[in-house]
Order: structure tokens, then C-alpha cells, then sequence
């Protein structure tokens, strides 16, 4: 029977959101211990990665379809790709030998800002050998709609296991199942529309029936959407990192132990993301002012993504997030000042529920057109309303092996939408906070000059909770 998925209002609007600049696919750059996977001549054993990609495939359905869309209303949808072939997706390369990180960060910024290929299925994956030290890397990206940081952090440890003497599973077939016809795509979204009011009555029937207070569940759901537009329909002032995008990339990590950041959590209070978010402030205080910048005169902002997805959904793709906006105070010179005010912030952002509000309104997409969704999310993105983004996905704390190879280090790229010129992605794994920093080759000429300004914020913190 012909088959397809319906994309959220929220999948789709990483399609909007995408231009010929602003490429919208996370990625990661992933270094690992050559142990097994060496072969003999020194390189990587590529034909056996390309068979554990193969013998998960069928775990993650995506992986295998490709976008298709409904007549007259150009609502996207996932059907299974009748002609795929993993070869377009795992790709081979090598630094030149002995290649150091400074390439291999290099190679990142360059594949990452490539745009993915909308006429197959939304994902690639690099094998780099030629890494000093026995190690190789594996640059994966896939596009936003698909995935959030959680279901991407549940995709690779179905490629890893966190034993080293995992075997590689048969490869299951593939049979892929037909699309829909136009005229069965427009008859179902015709249905749809009839039936969305019926729906939508459904729906507020179980919220009553779970709601303790509906009176006080609706009034809170209420000031949680007023905030949400306030903090979004305001543009953020201008700063030396925001401004029209190019095309190229620059890519940059640091490392910190996650020991170090529960320390300063310990001795100065606030929640580890607090402490990241004053790590970040000190950071562009330092940039910034560098830059000229008066940092009395202007308020800058960061959007923090909060994952929504509950229990239940672990594993499932697509995504499940909100977001919160907050200032970050870059005026403040004292970093416990800075944190207190942070504390503070996200306290009141919690007590808000801006989060919940930002669910609430994409919830209410789901009844949009695509066409005033693509053009709402356009008009979102030129306006900008906050300066950076931070994301920080949990990864897991045990030792992850790709047919016995180590992974030693996973470094995250969060996309850069128009206006954005700086973008930082965290992932815990294994003890360690790995921080990927993501810019505009040409508004951020020198990224690592804010690099070893966030390495001098977190030793500043690291000092004041000794």
C-alpha cells in the first residue's frame, strides 16, 4: 500500500528556514582510536564501517526516505527512496598524512557548509583517515528536520556499543514501499482539514481530564505564549557577530571536564547550563570589548534550546524541542555577578514557562498552511531576536566503541540561521564537555581568538570555585 509521514509544522520549518547561506543540518565531527579498525596498510577499514551503517538502517527509517511534496499546498512528506544507495551517503577521505586536528577542523567547516542533497535522503557521513596519533574521525551531518540533539545522540549509539567486542548484525532488506499518488495526497489532506476541528476537540477533552485547574492551566499556557512572542518579536541589537551570512564556515572545540563545571556549580550555585551560559557571557565580554563594543549600550542575547520530548519518545525522530531567550549580562565584569543574574534569568523563564509557550504556539502551526509557515519562519529569521545560539545535548558517560575502535571525542556543530554569525553546541560524553564552535568565515575572521577567550572564562570560573 502506497505509504508516507506527514513532517511536524516543526520539521518542516528547518526546511523554511534554509537558504542558499543557511544550510539547517546538525552535525558532528567525531574523532576515534584507530585500534581494530586499522587496516594494514595503515588506513581505516572503510568496508567495515560501511557494514555497520548497513546493519542499522532499518532502526532508522529516515535514513532511507526522501521528501516529496503535496500538491497545491506544498506541505512536505517523507516517502521511502526507491533507488537508495548507501554510497551516496558514507564517503571515504584522508588528511594528508600525518594530518593534525587544525586540518581536521578545516575539512569540518568545509563539508559542514555544503548544503545536503534534497533529492536523497537528508544525511552524510565522512570517514577521515590520516589522523596523527592512530586515530581517524567520521564527520556526520544530518538535516535539522529530521533530528533534534537528543534523537542524534540516540542514532549514534545505535551505530556504537559500549562494549568493544560488539559484532556487526546481517543487514535486513530493504523493500521500499510506494508513494502516494497526487490525487491520494490531496484527498488525504483534504480530509485532514475537515477533521483537524474534531481533533483539536479531542485534544482539549483529555487536557481537561488531566488538568488539575483547566482555568489555571489555560491562564498559564496563556502567559506562557505572551512571553514567548514578546521575547521573539523583538529584534536583537546589533553586535560585530550578527549580520548577513556567507556561505563559508569556520569550525572550532575546547574540552572541559564535566568534574570542573559540577565544581563551580558546587561552589558558586546555579545549574551546570547556568554555569555554561556564564562561561559563554565571560567569553563574548572578552571578544566583544576586543571588538570595540560598548557593552553598556546594548543587550545581547542567547537562544538556548530546551528539549520537550518526554520518556516515551526517546528514540523516536523528528523533533521535540522549545527554546528559551534570555540576555546574557557581557556588562557585568564579576563572573559570580554573572551567574547570580543568569540563576536568576532561567529562574524566571522556568517560572514562565516560556518553554511551554514555544510548544504551545508550534503546536498551533500544525494547523498553518505551509505557504504562511515558509513565510512566517523567513520573516522570524530576518528578524533576528536574539544574537547566539548555545545548545547542550547530554551524550552518554561510558566509553563508546565502533567495532571496538574507541570513540574518544564527539564535538557538535549547531547551524547557523541568517543573521547568526556564531553559534556554540555542547555534548557531554564520557566525563568530558565537548564544545563546538560554529562561524561565519567572513563576520568571524577570528574564531579562535574567541576560542582562547572561552578557554580563559571556564579557567576564571574553574579559579573562584577552588
Amino acid at each position: 500500500m502506497p505509504n508516507y509521514d506527514r513532517l511536524s509544522a516543526l520539521d518542516s520549518s528547518f526546511l523554511y528556514l534554509e537558504t542558499e547561506n543557511a544550510y539547517t543540518h546538525v552535525a558532528s565531527t567525531q574523532i576515534f582510536d584507530s585500534g581494530p579498525l586499522q587496516a594494514a596498510d595503515g588506513g581505516i577499514d572503510f568496508e567495515a564501517i560501511k557494514a555497520a551503517h548497513a546493519s542499522i538502517l532499518h532502526r532508522i527509517p529516515r535514513y532511507r526516505q526522501i521528501l516529496q511534496w503535496v500538491p497545491l499546498t506544498a506541505q512536505p512528506i517523507w516517502v521511502d527512496d526507491p533507488h537508495f544507495d548507501l554510497d551516496f551517503h558514507l564517503r571515504h577521505t584522508s588528511l594528508p598524512h600525518p594530518g593534525d586536528e587544525r586540518q581536521l577542523k578545516r575539512l569540518s567547516a568545509r563539508i559542514m557548509q555544503q548544503h545536503v542533497d534534497r533529492k536523497r535522503p537528508l544525511w552524510e557521513t565522512w570517514v577521515v583517515e590520516g589522523l596523527e596519533g592512530d586515530r581517524f574521525a567520521m564527520i556526520s551531518k544530518v538535516h535539522h528536520c529530521m533530528i533534534d540533539g537528543v534523537s542524534g545522540v540516540d542514532i549514534m549509539q545505535l551505530l556504537m556499543n559500549p562494549s568493544p567486542d560488539a559484532e556487526i548484525s546481517a543487514p535486513l532488506p530493504f523493500i521500499p514501499r510506494p508513494a502516494p499518488s497526487g490525487a491520494e495526497l490531496l484527498r488525504d489532506t483534504f480530509v485532514r482539514q475537515v477533521t483537524m476541528p474534531f481533533e483539536a476537540i479531542r485534544d482539549f477533552a483529555k487536557f481537561a481530564e488531566e488538568a488539575t485547574d483547566v482555568r489555571q492551566e489555560i491562564e498559564t499556557r496563556l502567559r506562557a505564549v505572551a512571553g514567548t512572542l514578546g521575547a521573539t518579536m523583538n529584534a536583537a541589537d546589533e553586535s560585530p557577530i550578527n549580520g548577513p551570512i556567507g556561505p563559508h564556515r569556520r569550525f572550532d572545540w575546547v574540552e572541559t571536564s564535566i568534574s570542573d563545571i559540577k565544581q563551580i556549580r558546587k561552589a558558586l550555585g546555579g545549574s551546570l547550563n547556568d554555569v555554561v551560559l556564564t562561561a559563554v557571557t565571560g567569553a563574548f565580554r572578552r571578544f566583544l570589548a576586543d571588538r570595540g563594543l560598548h557593552l553598556d549600550e546594548i543587550e545581547f542575547r542567547v537562544m538556548t534550546p530546551v528539549s520537550v520530548r518526554s520518556d516515551s519518545e526517546r528514540g523516536a525522530l523528528g523533533n521535540r524541542v522549545s527554546a528559551w531567550i534570555l540576555p546574557l549580562p557581557i556588562s557585568e565584569a564579576d563572573p559570580r555577578a554573572q551567574l547570580a543574574k543568569i540563576t536568576e534569568e532561567t529562574a524566571e523563564l522556568k517560572e514562565s514557562k516560556q518553554a511551554m509557550g514555544a510548544d504551545v504556539l508550534l503546536r498551533a502551526a500544525e494547523w498553518t498552511p505551509s505557504t504562511v509557515m515558509s513565510l512566517g519562519a523567513r520573516n522570524l529569521s530576518s528578524l533576528s531576536p536574539f544574537n547566539t545560539v548555545v545548545t547542550n545535548v547530554p551524550g552518554p558517560q561510558q566509553p563508546m566503541y565502533l567495532l571496538g575502535s574507541q570513540l574518544l571525542g564527539v564535538y557538535p556543530h549547531v547551524p547557523l540561521v541568517e543573521g547568526i554569525g556564531l553559534g556554540i553546541a555542547l555534548m557531554s560524553y564520557n566525563g568530558t564537555m565537548h564544545w563546538g564552535i560554529n562561524a561565519d568565515r567572513d563576520l568571524v575572521p577570528d574564531l579562535h581568538q574567541f576560542v582562547l577567550d572561552l578557554e580563559a572564562s571556564i579557567d576564571e570560573l574553574r579559579e573562584l570555585a577552588l
